[in-house]
Order: C-alpha cells, then structure tokens, then sequence
C-alpha cells in the first residue's frame, strides 16, 4: 500500500500564519503552501527566520521543491514565496482571479505602468477544478472566492489545504469586507469545501485561539460542519451573511495590510529598487477604507 503525503506545520506565533510543507514520502517531491517572510513594522526590516525552518525541513528530508503554492495575496503577513524559491526553485502559483485582485490594489498604491496586473509575477495560474501533481499524488485547486475574489483551496490526497476561508470551528471564517470581497461568495465558497468527504482533513491557514486553549490548525470537514461557530449545518446563506457584515464593521485593519499586498500580488517580490539600491513601499494615506469604532 502506498504511503499517505506527509505534511509538516510551521507556525508563526507573530502573525498567526501557519505555512505548510507537504511532500510524496516515495518521490521525496514536494510542495510549501502559505510561506511567510518575517518584516518587522517598526524598523522596516526583513528576515528569514520562517523561511529557514521550511529550508531545513525540505534539507533533513531530501526534499526536492516542485510548487511554491498560495491561497490568495494575503493582508496579514509578506510572503516567502520568492525567497524559498531562490533556495529550493519551485513553481509559485496563486488562482488566475489574482489579475482582479492585482488591478484593484495597482490603482490604490498608484503602482504606475511598470506593475502589470495579468499576474505575470507567479509562474503558475490555477483554474478552478485543475489538477497538478506532488511526486506521484494528484492535487486539485479549488476556486473559494468570497474573503478575496482570487482564494484558492488545495485538495491533497484526502486533504484541503483552504488558506483564509475557514478557521477552527471555534473561530469562524474570514473576513468578507476587502476589496473584492462578498459574504454571499464566502458562504457558498465554504459549503462548497463542507460538501468533501466528512473525514476529509482541514488545514486552515491561521488561528486565533481564545484563552483556553493553544493555537492549532487541523480539522476534518465533519467538525466543521457540527461545530464551526459560523457556518455549522444549519446555518443558511442570509444569516451567515447578516453575522459577516455586522461582524466585519467591528474589525480592524490587518496591521501587515499595507506592506504585505503590494509583496504579495508581486508573488512575494520586493518593490523594484530605487537608483540608490533601496526597496520602498507606498504606504497610501487615507486611501484606505476603515471602520470606525
């Protein structure tokens, strides 16, 4: 019998990111979903600290990278995807519905003619319901729009991997008042990866643990359908929307959101540098919609 994927779990307590790398035990390929390159807000800097513990992982596994995979441009941290893939190569692939996402955030951070949004940054643009393969296990994207237009799912060898959608079942589900975002996608983004196998595995990509307990990051489809405060059986599309919205008019702005967008819908490229060798970023004043309390 062949053996199942093996998936390893790096949490980053800074931002409650959780990046995962999967791999094909007989082939040794393997995929990193979700990487995280550490910035410090207050003095501008970056690191690699994330990063390397997925660079040792891929090392004491002889692993060779084949995807560098993303669920969407995410507000809460800047990727790693560009740094592991001068370590370890990779594909860095994202949902073809980025091109949306890049031409709404090109105009907010006034990117000029040099930023082309058509998604041309990642190597690789997932349609929905495409399969692509890790060593010899077949992988399949799965379109969940709703917390961002481009969200992707990932279904892995009994498996999903669903970025921002859904959180543990004590936490609920993603914020739907971004750019581009809808709570009535969301709802049937979520029931569509509600409808997989009950003993499916679920693999969120943060988690905003109450008090009572530890940070944790897998589920299986049955929990969440019996247990996800937000969206358990039962809960139909217009009450889940009402709770979205009045939920999400409480929220506050990601504190990474400006720094991590203009990275992340560049695959996790730096800015270009200036004639002086430096990389900025455009932080656009009161451009940005917020709710005030």
């Amino acid at each position: 019998m062949r053996e199942r994927i093996t998936t390893h779990a790096f949490f980053d307590p800074g931002t409650w990111t959780v990046t995962y790398l999967v791999w094909d035990p007989a082939t040794r390929r393997a995929a990193i979903i979700d990487p995280v390159l550490d910035y410090d807000f207050k003095s501008g800097h970056t690191a690699t600290t994330s990063a390397e513990r997925v660079l040792a992982c891929v090392a004491d596994n002889a692993l060779q990278v084949d995807w560098i995979l993303e669920t969407h441009a995410h507000a809460d941290h800047l990727s790693g995807a560009r740094y592991l893939q001068g370590q370890v190569g990779g594909k860095i692939a994202i949902g073809e519905n980025i091109r949306v996402v890049q031409a709404v955030f090109k105009k907010l951070y006034n990117l000029g003619p040099g930023f082309l949004p058509d998604g041309s940054q990642f190597d690789h643009l997932f349609k929905d319901g495409e399969t692509f393969m890790i060593g010899g296990f077949e992988a399949t994207a799965i379109l969940v729009p709703g917390h961002t237009p481009a969200d992707m799912a990932y279904l892995i060898d009994g498996s999903v991997f669903v970025g921002d959608t859904l959180f543990m079942p004590d936490v609920g589900s993603a914020r739907a008042d971004f750019p581009g975002g809808d709570a009535h996608q969301l709802y049937s983004s979520m029931r569509r990866l509600l409808a997989l196998p009950p003993e499916t595995t679920m693999y969120v990509c943060h988690d905003y643990p109450p008090p009572t307990r530890q940070a944790r990051w897998q589920t299986t489809v049955a929990e969440q359908k019996a247990h996800n405060v937000h969206v358990h059986d039962g809960i139909g599309e217009e009450e889940f929307v009402a709770m979205r919205r009045a939920r999400d008019a409480t929220l506050e702005v990601p504190t990474l959101i400006l720094p991590a967008i203009q990275v992340n819908v560049r695959g996790g490229q730096l800015p270009p540098p200036d004639e002086n060798g430096v990389s900025y970023l455009r932080i656009p004043l009161n451009a940005l919609p917020v709710h005030r309390r």
